[in-house]
C-alpha cells in the first residue's frame, strides 16, 4: 500500500466532516483540479482507507434516545465461544457496536433502545438468550457531552 500525501491526507479530513461535497467542492478545497480528486478519492476507497459513505441520523428524532453501553463477561472464553458470541451480536439490531475488551470484561456493546422498558426487553429476551453470558454491566448515558465521527489525522 503506498503512503499518503498532504493532499491525501487533506481530502480524508474533508471527507470524515462532509462526505456529501461534490468532486469540484472538494477539488476547489484542496487546490487541484476535479479530475485529480476524483482518481485520488477512487483510489482511497479501493486502499481501503475510506470504508463506507454514512448518514449520522438524530435518534431522538427516530424514538431511539436512550443509550447504553453494555459491559459483558463471558461464563468461559475461548475461540469457538467467543466467534459464536459475535456471530449472534451482529443479529441484534439494539447493539449498535461491539467490542472485545480487556480487563473485568470480554465485551463492551453500545445499545440503542426507545426506553427503559425496551432495553429491559433487550437484555431479558436476546442477550439473556444468549448462553455463554455469565454477567453485564449496564451504564445509561444522561448526556452525550462530544461525539465526533472521524478520528484524528495527522500530517
Amino acid at each position: 500500500m503506498e503512503s499518503l500525501d498532504k493532499t491525501d491526507l487533506q481530502l480524508l479530513r474533508i471527507l470524515q466532516k462532509n462526505s456529501k461535497l461534490t468532486t469540484k467542492e472538494l477539488a476547489d478545497a484542496v487546490h487541484l483540479t476535479p479530475t485529480p480528486v476524483f482518481e485520488r478519492q477512487k483510489r482511497l476507497e479501493r486502499q481501503g482507507y475510506i470504508k463506507k459513505y454514512v448518514a449520522v441520523l438524530d435518534p431522538d428524532k427516530l424514538d431511539q434516545s436512550l443509550l447504553v453501553f453494555c459491559k459483558v463477561k463471558l461464563k468461559q472464553i475461548n475461540h469457538e465461544i467467543a466467534s459464536d458470541f459475535e456471530r449472534q451480536i451482529m443479529y441484534i439490531s439494539e447493539v449498535t457496536e461491539c467490542y472485545n475488551i480487556s480487563g473485568a470484561y470480554d465485551y463492551l456493546l453500545k445499545v440503542r433502545a426507545k426506553n427503559m422498558r425496551q432495553y429491559q426487553e433487550f437484555v431479558l429476551n436476546k442477550l439473556g438468550n444468549i448462553e455463554s453470558l455469565a454477567s453485564i454491566e449496564s451504564t445509561f448515558v444522561m448526556s452525550e457531552v462530544k461525539q465526533i465521527y472521524g478520528i484524528n489525522i495527522q500530517s
